[in-house]
């Protein structure tokens, strides 16, 4: 049976901001000319949910109030998923680890062995929700996207250290905040790196959550937690 690939797909992005405080930067690749999907634009690691991803264990939870946000207008368990997703993207396309020294139990899932190679487990406590994003309809692919901001402190290993990282990406780098806009950007990374300029100076995670929606009758910008933006109508 044919996969429908126009179907909307969960997927988590994650924004990593390094030097919070003093340069920030964010970690940023290229996707290829070829792609489906945003062909040879500048993006943030990230990628589409795997069925299996429920099912990885974390060795610490997401916190509470990005749990909260992430279950509006949202499958109820679907928050796990996504946490695991945002850090196996992570590692696949960037070959950074978000995760603390630990033994798997056995039977480690394919997608997952690379990562359990290295001694650790995928920890959660440091992702921030800070957006979440659908993909208008008519594009070849849609997704409906949540943002992870994460401290480059969670991070284990050398940051400058790519050699794990999948062909995904090319040209991965720390793209100084201030200068991302000069790159060929997708127009909602745009968007998000407003909220991400917002949030550089305070380190805790957001009690309510941007939310571009679009469907077949309206684009609407809405906030997670059960109210409109201001500006909105």
């Amino acid at each position: 049976m044919s996969i429908d690939k126009t179907a909307i797909r969960n997927a988590a992005t994650v924004i990593v901001l390094r030097n919070r405080l003093q340069d920030p930067s964010i970690l940023m690749g290229q996707r290829g000319a070829k792609a489906a999907f945003m062909p040879n634009k500048f993006v943030f690691p990230g990628g589409a949910v795997d069925a299996e991803d429920a099912q990885i264990p974390l060795a610490t939870p997401l916190p509470e109030v990005c749990t909260d946000r992430l279950r509006e207008s949202a499958p109820e368990d679907l928050h796990h998923a996504l946490a695991v997703a945002a850090i196996r993207e992570l590692w696949e396309e960037t070959g950074l680890i978000l995760g603390r020294p630990g033994e798997w139990a056995d039977n480690v899932p394919a997608d997952w062995t690379s990562f359990a190679s290295t001694g650790h487990m995928p920890v959660a406590h440091g992702l921030q929700f800070v957006f979440r994003a659908l993909t208008p309809p008519g594009r070849p692919r849609r997704f409906d996207a949540r943002f992870f901001l994460v401290d480059a402190d969670e991070i284990q290993g050398d940051l400058d250290d790519f050699t794990h990282a999948s062909d995904e990406l090319s040209h991965l780098q720390w793209v100084k905040l201030s200068e991302a806009r000069k790159f060929d950007l997708p127009f909602i990374t745009e968007v998000v790196l407003a909220e991400v300029a917002g949030r550089v100076t305070d380190p805790t995670p957001p009690q309510s959550v941007p939310y571009f929606h679009n469907n077949d009758e309206a684009s609407l910008f809405l906030r997670l937690r059960g109210y409109p933006m201001p500006d909105h109508p």
